[in-house]
């Protein structure tokens, strides 16, 4: 599949700011094998007075920038066009769990898509008692089929709900509530995987919604998405799946980011010198583009 990829993150401050310094990870990467990015922009307004454009540990594209001037408002224009080719899923030759950790110890990689990277707790995803136990449930004779198990529970037994939690909640929290939107869905997956000894990390990106029939695509209806990659062992490797949707990554799914958690991957984070709060926005839009038959 073949996207155009608009985003539109827009900041309006109660007061003027002096100064601030921003990190924005919202360009899509090219990943061999998954996805090709064309071409991609990335616009400020104010310009910022320092820029600069590199890769965190985990391979996102990141850019720096410093507003030193007074502004009452940022804004963001992102767009890319990219091409996604996801394989097919395989036949299943991951291990039990019980042989993962075998295969788990025999990996000496630190790298940054080493599975070791993604056993421990981190901000967003505690190893929590409540969680570990609803996800043995989930418990298979292969890896695969546990993570696909209990992404598949996670899209039955909670409910959706955008005013149920902000993008500071936690797994747990959002465990109790029972409800949440894709970042807490993927938080309490990650969770219940690391609980069970599953190394399993957060994806953010953007995913392709398709609009009921008869009904025209609303522009900026799309917004950014998340899911969860776990390592299902030495021969399967990472494999992405999507709790939201109770499905696997398809070509739908755009990739920006991988972490450990939202925070690796938040679209911005930063700091101002004013004082009151702000209002924020985001758009996106993720439009197929027509291939002219040659």
């Amino acid at each position: 599949m073949l996207y155009d990829i608009r985003l539109h993150l827009s900041y309006d401050y109660d007061a003027a700011a002096g100064g601030g310094r921003h990190q924005v990870r919202v360009l899509p990467p090219t990943i061999s094998g998954v996805q090709r990015v064309v071409a991609a922009s990335l616009s400020f307004a104010p310009a910022p007075s320092e820029r600069a454009d590199f890769s965190d540990f985990f391979g996102n594209n990141v850019t720096s920038i410093a507003v030193r001037d007074a502004h009452d408002a940022l804004d963001i224009r992102m767009s890319a066009r990219v091409s996604v080719s996801r394989p097919e899923p395989g036949l299943d030759v991951s291990p039990g769990i019980d042989r993962l950790k075998e295969e788990l110890g025999a990996v000496r990689s630190l790298a940054p898509d080493a599975p070791h990277h993604f056993l421990a707790a981190s901000d967003h995803a505690s190893i929590d008692a409540a969680i570990t136990a609803y996800a043995q449930a989930s418990i298979a004779d292969s890896t695969a089929g546990t993570v696909m198990d209990l992404c598949n529970r996670i899209h039955r037994d909670f409910t959706y709900d955008g005013k149920a939690t902000t993008v500071q909640t936690r797994a747990s929290d959002a465990f109790g509530l029972k409800r949440g939107v894709c970042q807490d869905f993927s938080h309490i997956m990650i969770s219940g995987l690391r609980g069970l000894g599953i190394p399993a990390g957060y994806v953010s990106g953007f995913l392709r919604t398709i609009p009921p029939k008869g009904k025209p695509r609303l522009e900026g209806a799309d917004a950014m998405h998340a899911w969860v990659k776990a390592w299902c062992g030495r021969d399967a490797g990472w494999q992405e799946f999507d709790p939201t949707n109770g499905m696997r990554a398809s070509n739908d799914h755009i990739t920006v980011g991988y972490g450990r958690d939202y925070s690796d991957v938040a679209p911005i984070v930063g700091v101002l010198k004013t004082t009151g709060g702000q209002v924020g926005e985001q758009a996106v839009d993720v439009i197929p583009v027509a291939l002219e038959k040659v």
